[in-house]
């Protein structure tokens, strides 16, 4: 990565704010915040994931049937991308480092733009679970061979089907797809805060408003979009390889 050209003499000067007593602890601090966030969002998941492990655990034939319509290859697809996008946003850091202006735009815009993809695909996968009606709600709709397995499931030693059981899979079939559109809609929401964020920090790179090249802000922004990305991570085996 080449250095910046710019010939403007102080562009790389940070700004210390008056509150601090230099830069590394205003660094430090930026950081600390950041991280601060970040585990309220790792409590807010980690609740969510354990609450689905829970219902998995109470019901693994209904939870396994219901994955089997996740699509793997397309969720690997979107897993390497958002791997992918965290490669680009690790290089944007760098370039803040090392004052490379126009590396720092150029792998932002590039972030930005693999996680729009992330988003496109993974709206595809919603059209196509909503076609089929197995979106939670009024429409929803238990397909007949997974309504005749989990029928299987429900038998018991005499070979007679508990209804009630059976009943009980049919809901809990339904809730893993609550669970399924509730954990990654609220992830593509991060995303999309995620990508707005890149953009605009992309454009005030551009316009080089930043004081230190925004090694600071470029820093707490790449935390950000590593922990999203590193929810996906998580996300992903559990709702699409159970099955």
């Amino acid at each position: 990565m080449q250095a910046s050209t710019s010939t403007m003499p102080d562009e790389g000067r940070q700004i210390l704010s008056s509150h601090f007593d230099d830069l590394e602890q205003q660094h430090l601090s930026s950081n600390l915040g950041m991280w601060f966030f970040l585990g309220s969002e790792v409590m807010f998941f980690s609740g969510l994931i354990v609450s689905y492990a829970v219902y998995r655990g109470l019901s693994p034939v209904a939870f396994e049937l219901a994955s089997r319509h996740m699509d793997l290859w397309v969720g690997f697809f979107n897993t390497l991308v958002l791997l992918t996008s965290s490669l680009t946003m690790a290089f944007a850091v760098r370039c803040s480092q090392v004052r490379d202006n126009r590396g720092i735009v150029r792998y932002l815009i590039a972030t930005a733009v693999l996680g729009s993809a992330f988003l496109g695909v993974k709206a595809t996968e919603y059209k196509k679970e909503i076609d089929h009606h197995l979106f939670p709600g009024p429409h929803f709709v238990v397909p007949g061979h997974d309504a005749e397995e989990m029928l299987e499931a429900s038998k018991g030693p005499d070979g007679q089907v508990n209804h009630e059981v059976y009943r009980h899979n049919l809901g809990r079939f339904q809730m893993m797809f609550v669970f399924y559109f509730f954990m990654t809609g609220v992830h593509a929401f991060h995303m999309i805060v995620g990508i707005a964020a890149v953009l605009i920090f992309a454009v005030l790179a551009k316009i080089r408003w930043f004081s230190g090249y925004g090694h600071t802000q470029i820093e707490a922004l790449g935390l950000y979009w590593h922990f999203v990305d590193v929810v996906w991570v998580f996300l992903y085996p559990l709702l699409y390889l159970i099955g």
